[in-house]
């Protein structure tokens, strides 16, 4: 589903040049379901292997095709802060965009809230949080970029869709340099071609 989280998996599969191929595909349908019984996406299969959650996916495309360039070995302080990133991307960044999201157009209509301060105030604080971790580093680890850097571009790249501030220069600046990455027009392109494909 393009737009959606998918975006992580497709993104690092152009950064890593691994050949792959998007099946498309709607939450909760059966061909979803039965690789994830959430109905969530995305999923990767990787010959019988099958793996759901994005940030998981992502790890395990560093672990397998790209250890030390977008990742760092497991146990060593390096991959430690990684993965501090990734889960801080997941957990406080995306925060506020997916709350915004749900009462948008992903809860029935009946729960849906008006969740705009929350989500505001939620993301700010998140933004602010983050922009003091970065200090004045051009990536989150070790000055390269690295899947630290993806999920948290992915995160900032959803924010801007939903129109939520980021009042910080020297975060927008950082935000830009990673959502300008070549690879992750590539994936844009293809997620394009796979959504019109499937009408």
């Amino acid at each position: 589903m393009p737009g959606s989280r998918l975006g992580r998996v497709t993104w690092m599969l152009e950064e890593i040049g691994e050949p792959y191929e998007i099946v498309p595909c709607k939450p909760h349908d059966e061909t979803i379901k039965a690789l994830n019984p959430s109905g969530k996406m995305p999923a990767l299969i990787d010959g019988d292997f099958v793996l759901v959650d994005s940030g998981a996916i992502v790890g395990y495309l560093a672990d397998k095709y790209a250890p030390t360039i977008l990742s760092a070995p497991s146990g060593t302080r390096e991959r430690a802060m990684i993965d501090s990133f990734v889960q801080f991307a997941q957990s406080e960044l995306e925060s506020g965009p997916w709350h915004k999201a749900q009462n948008r157009f992903v809860l029935p209509e009946h729960l849906r809230r008006d969740v705009d301060d929350l989500v505001a105030y939620e993301f700010g604080t998140a933004c602010h949080a983050l922009e003091a971790r970065l200090g004045d580093r051009s990536y989150a680890v070790d000055e390269r970029f690295t899947i630290a850097d993806l999920m948290l571009g992915h995160c900032a790249a959803w924010a801007r869709m939903a129109r939520l501030e980021i009042s910080s220069p020297a975060l927008n600046a950082y935000f830009d340099s990673i959502l300008d990455r070549p690879a992750l027009a590539r994936a844009r392109a293809r997620e394009a071609e796979a959504k019109a494909a499937a009408g």
